[in-house]
C-alpha cells in the first residue's frame, strides 16, 4: 500500500505542500489520443472522446483551483479521466469512493495499469476506516489475557495472530479465510474506541501509524465516503482527523454524499453502544487486572439502567420522527437519570483507578461522548436536526440528523478544499446540476455532461405500459404481476425485477415466481454478494430486489437483458428525513416536490436503469410498471433525465426487440 516505511517512522502533522509530478513526460491528449499511450497499451482500448474531454475538465479544474461536476455515464472510462490528471497534477489528491469494493479496485486494479506503462514510480495509497484494521497491541494481549471465548474464536484468533506476522498493511480484507462472521476480529480491530495512540507500545509499528506515514508520503490517497465524511467532520478536532492535509479531492459515486454527510454531521446513541462499552470495560479490566465485585456491580446496574431506558421507544417500528422529548423527560425522567448517573459512576470507576493502564483513558472518554450525545438528543432543541428514533431487531437508535447538509458541505468542504470534482453516471436532472448544487451547497463549479459512449437508441428499449393502474391502486399488484410474466417470457429471464419496497417484491415474488420457468432468486434469501454471483451462473436467472440492487451492481451480457421496475423511486414521504427536509422546503415557500421528491426519484430512476448497458455489445429492454412518466405533466423532468433510449408501449415491440 505505498511506498515502504523508513525505519522508525511515525505518524504526525505535517504541512502540504506541491509535489514534483510522477509522470509528467506526456500530456493527457498524449495519453487519450485515439493513437496516444492509452490505446498501445490497454488490450481492449476503444477511443472515447468523452473520457478526454472528462480528463481535460479535471486537469483545468486542478490547475484553475476550481470546483467541478461531472456527470459521466457507464462506459465512458471516467476512472482513468480523474485518475490520470490526478496523477500528473502534482498535488496530493484525495480520491473517495462510494464502496470499499471500487476502493480497492482503483488501487489494485488501475494503480498497477498505470504503474506499469507511465514508467515512473506512482506514490498511491488507500485509507479505510479503523475497523478494518489490526490492533497489534491486542493480538499480543489476547496471547497471554483471556478475551477469547469458546473454540471458533480460538480458531480464528490462530488464522489472525499467523497472518499479523507477514502482513504489511494489517488489513482485514488481505485474510481469505477469516469468516466474516468471525467474533474475535471485533476484540482486534483496531477502532478509536480503545486505542491508546502515541502510549502504546506498539504506536510505531501501528498498522495505523503505517498507514498514515503511506498518506503523508503519496500523491494520492485513495479512501471512501465513509471515511471521508467522518473525517472531515472530526477535522477541527486535535489529532481527530487521520487523512493528511490535501489540495483537492474527487468524489466518484457523488449522488450518495448527501447522505453519508447526514450521518457524521448527525449524532447516534444506541443501545448496542452502551452494551458495548460495558463489555469493553469489563474486558480491559479483566485483562489488565483492576477488575472488582464493585466494578461488576456498576457494569451491571449501567445494563439495566440502559434497558430501561430503551424499553421506552418498543412502541417504535423501523425509522420514526420523534419531537416529544419534554414530555419524554416529564413521564421517564427518572429513568433516563439512571443511565446518566450509570454511564457517570462508570467514567468515574475507572478514573479512581490506581496505576490505571492507557487502555483506561479512551474509556472514560467514551463514557462522557455517550453522556453528552444523549443529553444533546434529549434536548431536541436544535432546529438543525431532525430527531428520529429506529429499531432495527433488537437495537434501538436514538438518531439526530441534518435537515440541510449545504450550509456545513459550503463551510467544512467547498470553501475549505481548493478543488472539489464530484462525479457520477447520475447527478445531472433534466440536463442540469441545479438539484445538486442546491443540495451540497456548491454555489459555484463548473459542469460537465460527457457525451454517452454507448448507441442507446439501437441497445436499450424502453417500456412503459399503458394499461396498468395507478401503483397506488389496490389491484396494482396482481396487474402488475401478469404484466411482470408476459415480460419475463419474452425476455427469456435474464431479468432484475426491482421494487421500491420489501413488500411489493415479496407480494410480487409471491405472485410470479411459481408462473415462470425460470430460477426465482429473492434478496434476502442469502448475502447479496452471494445472490449476486448465483445469478450471474445461472442461466435465465430472474433476481427480485429493492433498493441496495439499484446501484454498484454490473452483469455485463446477456445474463442480464431486461431491467423492471415497479415504480417510480419516490423517496417514503413519511421517513423522518425526507419528511422534515419536505417540511423545511415548504417553510421557505419552495415546491418540495418539484424541488426535492422529483429530482431525488429522478436520480434513483437513472441509478436502476444503469444496471442494464454496461458495455457496447449489451442490449436490453428497460421496463417501467408505473405510467405516470407518461401520464403526468413531472414525467417529462425523468424522461429529459434519462439516456436517449428507444421508447415504447407496445409489449409486441418487446417482443420483436428480444427475437432479433
Amino acid at each position: 500500500m505505498g511506498a515502504a516505511l523508513p525505519p522508525g517512522s511515525v505518524a504526525g502533522p505535517t504541512r502540504y505542500t506541491d509535489r514534483v509530478p510522477a509522470a509528467g513526460q506526456f500530456t493527457l491528449r498524449q495519453f487519450f489520443a485515439p493513437s496516444g499511450l492509452l490505446s498501445r497499451c490497454h488490450p481492449s482500448y476503444e477511443h472515447r472522446s468523452g473520457q478526454l474531454e472528462m480528463a481535460e475538465a479535471v486537469e483545468a479544474a486542478l490547475n484553475d483551483r476550481r470546483h467541478l461536476v461531472v456527470e459521466a455515464g457507464t462506459g465512458t472510462g471516467k476512472t482513468l479521466a480523474y485518475l490520470v490528471p490526478a496523477i500528473l497534477s502534482g498535488k496530493r489528491i484525495v480520491i473517495s469512493t462510494g464502496t470499499k469494493n471500487l476502493q480497492e479496485q482503483l488501487f489494485f486494479k488501475d494503480v498497477p495499469f498505470l504503474q506499469r506503462h507511465l514508467g515512473a514510480e506512482l506514490k498511491v495509497c488507500y485509507m479505510k476506516g479503523r475497523g478494518n484494521y489490526a490492533c497489534r497491541q491486542k493480538i499480543y494481549d489476547a496471547q497471554k489475557e483471556p478475551v477469547l471465548e469458546g473454540l471458533e474464536e480460538v480458531a480464528d484468533f490462530e488464522i489472525i495472530r499467523e497472518w499479523e506476522k507477514t502482513t504489511q498493511s494489517g488489513d482485514r480484507a488481505e485474510i481469505r479465510t477469516l469468516p466474516e462472521s468471525a467474533t474475535a476480529w471485533a476484540k482486534l480491530d483496531a477502532r478509536r474506541e480503545l486505542c491508546s495512540g502515541e502510549k502504546c507500545p506498539q504506536f510505531e509499528r501501528c498498522f495505523i501509524t503505517r498507514m498514515r506515514q503511506r498518506a503523508l508520503e503519496s500523491d494520492i490517497v485513495i479512501v471512501n465516503h465513509h471515511l471521508f465524511f467522518a473525517d472531515l467532520a472530526v477535522k477541527d478536532q486535535e489529532y481527530g482527523a487521520i487523512i493528511p492535509e490535501y489540495a483537492a479531492v474527487v468524489l466518484d459515486e457523488a449522488h450518495e454524499i448527501e447522505d453519508v454527510a447526514g450521518q457524521y454531521f448527525g449524532l447516534s446513541v444506541s443501545n448496542y453502544q452502551i452494551e458495548e462499552l460495558r463489555r469493553d470495560i469489563s474486558a480491559v479490566a479483566q485483562r489488565k487486572g483492576f477488575g472488582s465485585r464493585e466494578l461488576d456491580q456498576i457494569l451491571t446496574a449501567a445494563g439495566e439502567a440502559a434497558m430501561r431506558f430503551f424499553a421506552l421507544f418498543e412502541e417504535f417500528e423501523g425509522r420514526s420522527g420523534f419531537r416529544d422529548q419534554a414530555g419524554l423527560l416529564e413521564r421517564h425522567g427518572e429513568e433516563y437519570s439512571g443511565l446518566q448517573h450509570a454511564l457517570d459512576l462508570m467514567a468515574s470507576h475507572l478514573q479512581l483507578v490506581e496505576q490505571a493502564p492507557e487502555e483506561a483513558i479512551p474509556l472514560v472518554s467514551r463514557c462522557a461522548a455517550v453522556s453528552d450525545a444523549l443529553k444533546t438528543w434529549m434536548a431536541g432543541n436544535d432546529r438543525r436536526l431532525v430527531y428520529w428514533v429506529e429499531r432495527r431487531g433488537r437495537g434501538t437508535f436514538l438518531q439526530a440528523t441534518p435537515i440541510d447538509v449545504s450550509p456545513i458541505l459550503s463551510e467544512k468542504l467547498f470553501n475549505a478544499v481548493p478543488t472539489v470534482v464530484l462525479t457520477s453516471a447520475t447527478l445531472a436532472v433534466g440536463g442540469n446540476f441545479d438539484y445538486v448544487k442546491s443540495r451540497l451547497g456548491l454555489s459555484s463549479a463548473r459542469t460537465l455532461i460527457v457525451p454517452p459512449h454507448f448507441d442507446y437508441p439501437k441497445q436499450a428499449l424502453l417500456y412503459v405500459p399503458q394499461h396498468l393502474p395507478d401503483p397506488r391502486h389496490p389491484g396494482f399488484v396482481r396487474a402488475a404481476s401478469e404484466e411482470i410474466l408476459r415480460i419475463l417470457k419474452a425476455s427469456r429471464g435474464r431479468a432484475f425485477v426491482l421494487f421500491t419496497s420489501y413488500q411489493q417484491m415479496r407480494a410480487v415474488h409471491d405472485r410470479v415466481s411459481f408462473q415462470i420457468d425460470y430460477p426465482a432468486l429473492l434478496q434476502g434469501t442469502g448475502p447479496r454478494t452471494a445472490l449476486l454471483e448465483e445469478f450471474r451462473s445461472t442461466p435465465h436467472a430472474v433476481l427480485f430486489a429493492t433498493a441496495s440492487f439499484w446501484q454498484g451492481v454490473d452483469v455485463p451480457g446477456e445474463q442480464l437483458s431486461c431491467v423492471i421496475i415497479d415504480k417510480l423511486p419516490f423517496a417514503v414521504p413519511n421517513d423522518p428525513v425526507v419528511e422534515a427536509r419536505i417540511r423545511a422546503i415548504h417553510e421557505e415557500g419552495g415546491n418540495a416536490f418539484y424541488e426535492y421528491q422529483i429530482p431525488q426519484a429522478a436520480l434513483a430512476l437513472k441509478q436502476g436503469f444503469g444496471r442494464l448497458i454496461r458495455s457496447r455489445l449489451d442490449r436490453g429492454v428497460l421496463a417501467l410498471l408505473d405510467n405516470r412518466i407518461s401520464k403526468q405533466r413531472y414525467g417529462r423532468v425523468f424522461f429529459e433525465s434519462l439516456p436517449d433510449y428507444g421508447f415504447t408501449t407496445s409489449l409486441s415491440e418487446v417482443e420483436s426487440f428480444f427475437d432479433v
